[in-house]
């Protein structure tokens, strides 16, 4: 049983003073209050049901004529870590994430050492972690790319991917698929994605609807920008994919492997490339509603991707950089 020690409710005794403590430094004072009519340490502890060990701390701390000692203390570091970085750097960082909102520090200290800057991964990390906290850089917003299914039909010549058939060199495999674009209400477009499964070589293209006629004009874009000869092309089982297209393969003696019911798994380089053409271009760029603006613009992107962006999949080299690597080593 509490003691009477003749003092008035501590609400009222703290009003009286003019201080105003947290709930948790109210309880405190109340653990020292029923210590000093009790003088017993462990009758304390076992009344409020905390260890001898965090009592003592709070009574070493406890100063009678300041109750705001019974506060929390902060638990900011004594030495704070300070910015290492110039001005100029975290400018250029800003600079580099502003022309490519989707790309991480992975990709930005690529791009930054090929500057001549001398720079950690982790530091362009720090950088872009402030440059978020002081407002001066915010993310694009995400927006989803709504797609359809589409049932597997009879193809004349188009087969399945024989599991014998080696894929070891660019242009033994380059996968294709559609792409749903809306960039407003009312105004939808197909982007035609091709991307080479060795060297991650990207060609794109867009048509306002996603016809044969449309996929054959496109199979002869992507085989004049792949900068290799294409051995084999697979696609899934679209009617956009048949008739002309497939005429069009077949005349130029291109296999065409034809994937089976809903598996896209199967199509994942270029599903893939489907997501990160929408996360970095469509959804940081007010592209064009007009069709040849637009697709020069996605020229100029794709270049770009093809170019300049680093890709961890290929150890942080662009697509262009790793075909001259495996060339060089071919012919050492």
């Amino acid at each position: 049983m509490q003691p009477k020690s003749g003092k008035p409710p501590r609400s009222a005794r703290l009003a009286a003073i003019g201080v105003e403590l947290s709930r948790a430094a109210q309880t405190r004072l109340a653990w020292m209050d029923f210590h000093r009519g009790t003088k017993n340490v462990a009758l304390t502890c076992r009344h409020f049901g905390i260890s001898r060990q965090t009592f003592y701390r709070w009574r070493k701390r406890y100063e009678p004529l300041d109750l705001t000692s019974l506060e929390e203390r902060s638990h900011r570091p004594h030495r704070v870590r300070h910015a290492t970085w110039s001005f100029l750097l975290a400018g250029k960082v800003l600079t580099l994430r502003l022309q490519f909102p989707r790309w991480g520090k992975d990709k930005l200290a690529v791009l930054l050492r090929r500057q001549g800057e001398t720079v950690s991964t982790s530091m362009v990390g720090r950088i872009l972690t402030r440059l978020k906290g002081s407002g001066q850089l915010v993310e694009p917003l995400r927006w989803a790319v709504p797609g359809s299914r589409r049932r597997l039909r009879p193809r004349p010549y188009a087969v399945r991917k024989p599991k014998q058939y080696a894929v070891s060199r660019p242009g033994d495999l380059v996968e294709v698929d559609t792409l749903e674009v809306r960039p407003v209400p009312g105004v939808r477009f197909k982007q035609f994605t091709a991307r080479d499964v060795v060297s991650r070589w990207d060609v794109i293209q867009a048509h306002g609807r996603a016809t044969a006629f449309a996929a054959s004009q496109f199979l002869q874009t992507l085989l004049h920008r792949m900068p290799f000869s294409v051995r084999a092309l697979q696609v899934d089982g679209g009617s956009e994919f048949a008739a002309e297209f497939e005429q069009a393969c077949q005349q130029r003696g291109l296999h065409l492997f034809v994937l089976p019911p809903r598996s896209p798994k199967l199509n994942g380089a270029v599903e893939r490339a489907n997501r990160t053409h929408t996360e970095e271009f469509y959804q940081v760029h007010a592209c064009s509603l007009e069709m040849k603006k637009l697709n020069r613009e996605l020229r100029h992107w794709e270049k770009i991707y093809n170019t300049v962006r680093p890709h961890q999949s290929l150890g942080y080299l662009t697509p262009l950089q790793f075909l001259r690597q495996i060339s060089s080593q071919r012919k050492e």
